[in-house]
């Protein structure tokens, strides 16, 4: 606990509840975003200075930047679910917005033009206009329950680029460097799992140096329900080297493939949609804001294999955060590093590129051309090394090969991207091993934890202040899991290892499945990692006197552990049946199994009480991106139902073409008024947690 500032008293706040008087005003600048006035003199005239695009375009930059941001958002899931979504999409959400237009105004919403398969929409609505317009209430429904469920995520337009440019792989072990709130992240994931494979060799490791926020980008990557997916929680610029075991039992360092580094910035670039930016403005931010951005930028070098690939971005327009750090970082790395061009991967968007020369400016607007001309009161805040390079070397540095995407260019934010390649060996042990020629070493006994600590943290030892509960893996022979492994018929190429619990004593309430990378990532860092969130759900205990086996599947983990699992619970449903079963989806409506279809029936005749999987399949006209949809279901003595949430629901119904106007409750009337709907969630599935015990 550091030492109080002069003058604190403690409890001082509510020292007026003692003495019966009112309590002390509290300052409070906030406006409401409709009163802010945007405007900022030094904003326009430094940027105006820094030729940061055409002078013919400078007054529409400046228009562009004062008008609120449009919406948009990114189909995710599977091929046929992806597809089927799509038409969803094009079909109805484009005749809701032209059918509700306001008039004079019409309402556009198409395709971004460079994001891949017309995955990635954009709608030239304000969030304000989504959620206040009455006409729109089915639109903001929409986006609402399909976000919650995890097919749309909600995404700034060039909030997407990074994870795109960073040419992830399935079997890449990647690490997000600063990941809340965690849309990039879900990307990230998505594109990790591209390939079908519901359990890729590849993982990502999501970190944050926010313990609070650690647990927004936990909520994030779960809706994705990834078994390759770890949040950590650590100050980027000092995480700490990451082990990974070998088959002789000796571990060596994790060699990362790809590295985001979204990293913290004065955030100029989000004005549209961050009015209050523009009452805050100083160009003193970028300058604060340099070294950590270095920091953490020289941090991902170290981590990252030869070879491997590092995305820097920021949404700041200031080339002091953006070309200065990228200028630092490769005249540091001295020929280790260089910067990819990119500029093809992407066709259809709009940016400028990179810039190679600049000025720096105090914060009265002093601007410099170099460290000679700084005024001694600035030399502190003012460094050398955010310069840019001087003629005779500019030309090495590549510095063009960096995007910068500018709001008047295609209506979006403002952003700045930089693709970095290791092509040699960066730190001191890498250049050791190349020329010894020899591999990386296990670090000694006596020097184990400083080993896995970067180097200006070795002797300032962190002791965590917050205690995660346990992350207890099943051991060869565990208890449970010849019950569970008899009931579903699973495989025996399944590794049950992989199982985890958070408690170590008493009954497992949930178990959760990570890949085998994941798991030996707890096993190997758990002493020096803070590892916040790991696993997703895959068995829920449903002790239920009628059931062989105590757990239930649960939704979270059923598309990682269905190729495992035998066919003597899987049952085929046809459409109309699995709509019944949707629409009365609580344990008091389950319909009855003489309701159902013969089919149905027949499969579920012989089939014991008990969790089971329903199967639904759907053809598409190119056989290739059949539409098929895995539910935990539960077979009851003489009824069957689906474990679903509302939103799955919801989400169901709409793809299956199902009645959901019972959930379309439009929030401008009262409740009364929509007798049809419901807001109600009893009986279904609970929403995934955070790894409770």
């Amino acid at each position: 606990m550091g030492r109080r500032k002069p003058g604190f008293r403690k409890n001082h706040y509510f020292s007026h509840q003692r003495k019966g008087k009112s309590p002390p005003p509290q300052s409070d600048d906030r406006k409401p975003y409709n009163d802010i006035v945007r405007e900022n003199e030094k904003f326009v005239e430094y940027y105006k200075t820094q030729n940061v695009c055409d002078p013919e375009e400078f007054d529409d930059f400046i228009s562009t930047m004062k008008k609120d941001l449009p919406s948009t958002f990114r189909i995710t899931g599977s091929k046929g679910v992806a597809k089927k979504m799509l038409s969803l999409v094009e079909r109805e959400l484009i005749t809701e917005c032209i059918q509700n237009a306001t008039p004079g105004k019409p309402t556009n919403m198409f395709p971004l033009p460079w994001y891949p398969d017309k995955l990635a929409w954009q709608l030239e609505l304000t969030r304000k206009d989504i959620r206040s317009v009455e006409a729109y209430y089915k639109l903001h429904n929409f986006l609402i329950s399909e976000t919650e469920h995890g097919t749309i995520s909600r995404q700034e337009t060039v909030s997407m680029i990074p994870p795109l440019v960073l040419d992830v792989q399935p079997h890449h072990k990647i690490l997000d460097m600063c990941a809340a709130p965690g849309s990039k992240t879900a990307q990230l994931l998505e594109l990790l799992h591209s390939s079908g494979d519901p359990i890729p060799s590849g993982y990502v490791i999501a970190n944050d140096v926010d313990n609070k926020r650690c647990y927004m980008l936990v909520h994030q990557a779960k809706r994705l329900n990834s078994p390759c997916v770890a949040v950590i929680n650590h100050d980027s610029a000092l995480l700490p080297n990451i082990f990974e075991s070998l088959p002789d039992g000796s571990t060596q360092q994790v060699q990362l493939d790809r590295i985001l580094c979204d990293v913290p910035c004065s955030g100029d670039g989000t004005m549209r949609k961050n009015p209050d930016i523009w009452m805050k403005w100083t160009p003193a931010n970028a300058l604060n804001l340099h070294g950590i951005q270095y920091r953490i930028l020289r941090r991902a070098t170290e981590l990252l294999a030869q070879g491997g690939r590092i995305v820097y971005s920021t949404c700041s327009i200031n080339p002091i955060e953006n070309e200065a750090v990228i200028h630092r970082m490769l005249a540091k790395a001295n020929g280790s590093l260089e910067l990819v061009d990119v500029s093809g991967s992407l066709p259809g968007l709009k940016f400028k590129p990179g810039m190679d020369n600049w000025l720096v400016s105090s914060r009265n607007l002093e601007f410099y051309k170099n460290f000679e001309e700084v005024d001694e009161k600035w030399r502190t805040t003012i460094r050398p090394q955010m310069f840019p390079p001087d003629s005779e070397t500019r030309a090495k540095f590549n510095l063009n090969r960096c995007i910068r995407i500018l709001p008047h260019q295609q209506n979006t934010g403002a952003f700045f991207v930089a693709v970095l390649r290791k092509v040699g060996p960066f730190t001191t042990k890498e250049k050791r091993n190349e020329t010894d020629n020899v591999g990386p070493e296990k670090p000694s006994s006596k020097g184990d934890f400083d080993e896995r600590l970067p180097q200006n943290q070795r002797k300032r030892r962190r002791k965590d202040v917050y205690r995660e509960d346990p992350y207890v893996f099943f051991k060869e022979g565990e208890e449970v899991w010849s019950d569970i492994k008899s009931f579903y018929d699973i495989s025996e190429k399944f590794d049950e290892q992989c199982l985890l619990t958070r408690c170590h004593e008493g009954k497992k309430k949930n178990i959760y499945l990570t890949s085998a990378g994941i798991r030996d990532l707890v096993i190997t860092n758990q002493s020096t990692i803070k590892f916040i969130n790991t696993g997703v759900k895959a068995f829920v205990r449903c002790d239920n006197k009628n059931m062989k086996c105590a757990f239930r599947v649960a939704n979270d983990g059923l598309e990682s552990i269905y190729p495992y699992i035998g066919n003597c619970r899987k049952v085929s449903i046809p459409i109309d049946d699995l709509i019944t079963l949707l629409t009365n989806n609580t344990p008091q409506n389950s319909p009855a199994i003489a309701s159902l279809s013969e089919n149905v029936q027949q499969q579920v005749k012989d089939l014991g009480p008990g969790s089971c999987i329903l199967i639904y399949t759907e053809k598409s006209d190119d056989d290739q991106n059949d539409m098929q949809i895995h539910i935990s279901g539960w077979r009851g003595t003489s009824s069957l139902r689906c474990y679903t949430t509302q939103h799955s629901t919801v989400h169901l119904l709409r793809l299956l073409g199902g009645d959901i106007s019972k959930y379309d409750v439009n929030k401008f009337k009262p409740l009364e008024e929509n007798p049809e709907a419901t807001t109600s969630n009893e009986g279904h599935d609970q929403a995934p947690d955070l790894n409770g015990a």
